[in-house]
Order: C-alpha cells, then sequence, then structure tokens
C-alpha cells in the first residue's frame, strides 16, 4: 500500500514539475518543496491550509532565540535554567530537574535533536521572560516573515486548538533561519546527542542516510499527524521539503525522501517562488484534526516520534531504508553546567532565585504523566 501512495504521489510530482497545477482532495495533508537558495517552488498542495505544526514549532522558537542573540540579550554561553514549569512539561523531554542550568548552546541541541519539550519551554521562559512573553515574539517575528497563517501559543509545539501554521508558512520559516542565520545549519544535521551514558539519535531519519541531507525538524501531536521538515544540498543546490499529516513516521521520510529526489531531477525552470505563490484554498479555514485517523486504532508505541523504531523492533526493518542504524553515527556530548556567559537580558529581570551551575550526570527517562491527553497521544511532541 505504501509504495502505491509513493508511485501515485510520484504521477503527481512529475506533473507539477512539468508545470502542471495540482491541487486534488485525494491527498489531504500539505506539501511544499521548494529551492532554498532561488526560492522557487518546485511542487505545493494544500499549502495554505492550517494544521497543527508540533515539534515544527521548535524551529520559530529556534529564530526567535537566534534573533535575541543578535540582538545581544544572550550568547551560546548563556544559563538557561530549568524552571519548575518547563521541568514539568510532558515528553519528549530530557527530564532535568529544576534548576538544573545549561548553556544555551547544548539547549538548542537538546531542544532540536532530541525535541525535548522541557528544553524549549525553559529557552522560551529564559530567553522571553515567560512562556507568555515569548510566544508573542514568536507571533510578532510570525507577521515580519509573512507567516499571516500561523499563531504560536507555545515554543514546543504541545497541542492547542490556537496553535497553528501551513506548510507555506513554515516554508518561509525555514527559509529565513538558513538564510539569516548560517552559522547555526550545523544544529539542523547532527545525527544524535550523547547525554552521559544515553544515546539520543535525531528523529530525522534522512540525517545521515539521505545523500546530502542537512536538516531540519520532525514534529507529532495525534491531532497534526506525522509532520516533517527535510532539506539536503548537493552540487551547491539547497532543497527543501515540508510535508505535513502523513500516517506515519517512516511515511513522511518516504515522502520527503521522494520530493527531494524529483526536485534535485527537475529543471529549475519554474518562475513562482515563495513570496509570489498566491494563496489558494479556504480562507481562515479550521486545522485539520488527524486524531481519530493517526492515534485512534494505534498502539501507543506507535503514537510518537519513536514510532518508526516500533516499526523495526516489529519486523518490518528493511522495508524502508531509514529504518536501517547508522553505522558509527557522530554524536554530540551534551551536558549541563558550563555556562559562563551572561544571564538572558529579559531573565535578570525575574524576581527568581538563581539555581548554582552544578552539572547532573544525566537526564531522567522519558515517562509520561499518566493524563488522558497522554493516552490519547498528545502528550508527545517531537
Amino acid at each position: 500500500m505504501m509504495r502505491s501512495a509513493i508511485s501515485l504521489r510520484g504521477l503527481i510530482f512529475g506533473l507539477a514539475l512539468a508545470g502542471t497545477s495540482f491541487c486534488s482532495p485525494v491527498w489531504a495533508n500539505p506539501i511544499m518543496l521548494f529551492d532554498l537558495n532561488t526560492g522557487k517552488v518546485l511542487e505545493h498542495q494544500d499549502a495554505f491550509q492550517r494544521w497543527y505544526p508540533a515539534s515544527l514549532t521548535k524551529l520559530m522558537t529556534a529564530y526567535v532565540t537566534f534573533r535575541a542573540i543578535a540582538a545581544g540579550e544572550l550568547a551560546l554561553n548563556s544559563p538557561i535554567k530549568v524552571t519548575k514549569h518547563s521541568a514539568t512539561e510532558p515528553p519528549s523531554k530530557m527530564g532535568f530537574k529544576p534548576g538544573s542550568v545549561m548553556t544555551l548552546d547544548n539547549a538548542l541541541k537538546m531542544m532540536l535533536i532530541k525535541s525535548a519539550n522541557d528544553i524549549a519551554m525553559a529557552i522560551s521562559e529564559n530567553v522571553g521572560g515567560s512562556q507568555e512573553a515569548f510566544a508573542q515574539r514568536m507571533n510578532a517575528e510570525a507577521q515580519r516573515l509573512g507567516m499571516t497563517d500561523s499563531h504560536f501559543v507555545n515554543p514546543n509545539g504541545l497541542f492547542a486548538p490556537d496553535h497553528y501554521s501551513t506548510a507555506h508558512d513554515l516554508a518561509l520559516l525555514v527559509s529565513a533561519i538558513r538564510k539569516e542565520f548560517p552559522q547555526y545549519a550545523p544544529y539542523f544535521a547532527i545525527q544524535g546527542l550523547k547525554a552521559g551514558k544515553k544515546t539520543l539519535m535525531s528523529y530525522n531519519k534522512l540525517v545521515g542516510r539521505y545523500s546530502g541531507a542537512d536538516g531540519m525538524k520532525t514534529g507529532f501531536v495525534c491531532a497534526s499527524g506525522f509532520n516533517m521538515i527535510g532539506s539536503a544540498t548537493r552540487d551547491g543546490r539547497t532543497l527543501v521539503a515540508v510535508v505535513l499529516g502523513e500516517k506515519s513516521a517512516t511515511a513522511r521520510t518516504d515522502v520527503v525522501a521522494s520530493l527531494l529526489d524529483r526536485g534535485f531531477q527537475a529543471k529549475g525552470t519554474q518562475n513562482v517562488t515563495l513570496t509570489s505563490l498566491p494563496p489558494y484554498g479556504v480562507s481562515n479555514a479550521a486545522p485539520v484534526d488527524m486524531r481519530e485517523e493517526v492515534c485512534s486504532t494505534k498502539p501507543a508505541a506507535a503514537q510518537s516520534e519513536a514510532a518508526d523504531e516500533h516499526e523495526a523492533k516489529d519486523g518490518k526493518k528493511g522495508k524502508s531504508p531509514w529504518l536501517e542504524k547508522i553505522p558509527n553515527p557522530k554524536l554530540v556530548t551534551v551536558a549541563l553546567g558550563g555556562a559562563t556567559g551572561p544571564v538572558p537580558l529579559a531573565w535578570r529581570d525575574q524576581d527568581v532565585e538563581e539555581a548554582a551551575d552544578v552539572p547532573i550526570p544525566t537526564p531522567r527517562p522519558d515517562y509520561p504523566r499518566v493524563t488522558k491527553a497522554a493516552a490519547q497521544g498528545d502528550a508527545v511532541s517531537n
């Protein structure tokens, strides 16, 4: 069934790359493929449909933070303190105790590769002063970038009814990140982290497996389905694929890889760009909710970013090259401590007790809180 779906997608993509516009209700999930260097759109489908971004939200959190660094509000060696609020965020998470301190550099790596919800919240509170203040920054940046169909209420993408974006808006965000802050591109291409005795591999299964893959982020909550933004660079040409609402972690990787393959084969004659693509579809439509379709009949192990690992253990290994282990993966070590830089500007005015910069050996494991939301899969945003 998956191969048939990919084949049909291939036919659709081929028509689009040949200059035929295609928009069909057969495929409800949005798609956007574009050339990062030129901004030219190579493929799009339901690109203006509002969708729950899940942990793709963390790209906006990173962008706001990069902007804060550029403004002199903090530095990569600045302290990021885990608050009581951030420590209670559900998995995926690092599980550090309240009061733990790490560098912003390590916090960004944990947020982007482990997709740690607690660290994303800690970054937002330290950089913005509070979750609410940081969300205001997120929305202000979204408007400045022309992301007119996006609204953010938290820094990690955990489900909220009024937290949404579109494939087109997310493409604008990726373009801004990669063009304005090329020095941070290595964050998105990390294959895995070493945290104490634990190895935390990236949920982006293309990195280390797909030729030229260099980012960027995955995301999942039941309401969103499996989202992914994948990028790759070959012969100086960087393509970015945005795929929202796939039904499994492996499927989203297959589709992103297929999009990138066809993009690299394209002649580059398309004239529509991210900024010139006219909006289409139903204006201000409510975000699509995939909860019933994605999570109602799946076991808990299939309702997370680690779902593809579950597929591999379940005997499906070998059907997709993205389930194969990376031999000798390149791991980046992260830890607590070492924060010698200035306290973030917004955090300096907070009336909080400063915590000692004392490392904790290893993070606690991901034990989700037993709640109704967790049972429905909304406790995981990766």
